[in-house]
């Protein structure tokens, strides 16, 4: 299968807590449809965080831009919102350090309306493998699971009444 080169997708929002979840779902979807569903959650994950820290840090009223580019080989995704303040890597391990975690490389930078922060993976398209039977190895049978049979379930057989059996004489106890 060829893989188109140069998917992309672009998306400008107001960010607000509601909107981090749908965009996620948005992301996910565009990820599967891409046939890379090995990548759906270390991504959803990475922009979860960039667009939580672009709400907490530069506010509701603010609006971003979200983009999604896979070139058949690498996955890049970057959010740029119009917030002065540059992002800084902390080692508490949230924010950034996640992003960072989640992903092959990371960066940010100025722009004149704000700034970006991206990160790319490695998301080469699964290839199609088409499973083949080995040989049986000299001297051993194969095994055949014989054919599935239909179960019949059996009549219900009627209870019998209680039959008591005597109980023997207890052995003497040594002493």
């Amino acid at each position: 299968m060829t893989v188109p080169l140069d998917r992309h997708y672009l998306v400008e929002l107001q960010v607000s807590a509601d909107r981090v979840d749908q965009l996620r779902r948005i992301v996910a979807a565009h990820l599967r449809h891409w046939s890379l569903e090995l990548h759906v959650r270390p991504v959803c994950r990475a922009v979860e965080e960039l667009l939580t820290n672009v709400h907490r840090h530069v506010g509701d009223d603010n609006r971003c831009v979200v983009e999604l580019r896979w070139s058949g080989r690498h996955l890049t995704v970057s959010v740029a919102d119009n917030g002065s303040e540059m992002p800084r890597l902390l080692h508490e391990g949230g924010g950034l350090s996640r992003v960072m975690a989640l992903s092959d490389s990371w960066g940010t930078c100025r722009t004149a309306e704000g700034k970006v922060v991206w990160f790319t993976r490695y998301a080469q398209e699964p290839q199609h493998i088409e499973l083949v039977p080995l040989p049986p190895l000299p001297g051993v049978r194969e095994f055949r699971r014989p054919p599935a049979a239909v179960a019949e379930i059996p009549e219900p057989v009627p209870a019998a009444a209680e039959e008591t059996v005597p109980v023997p004489d207890a052995a003497p106890a040594l002493v």
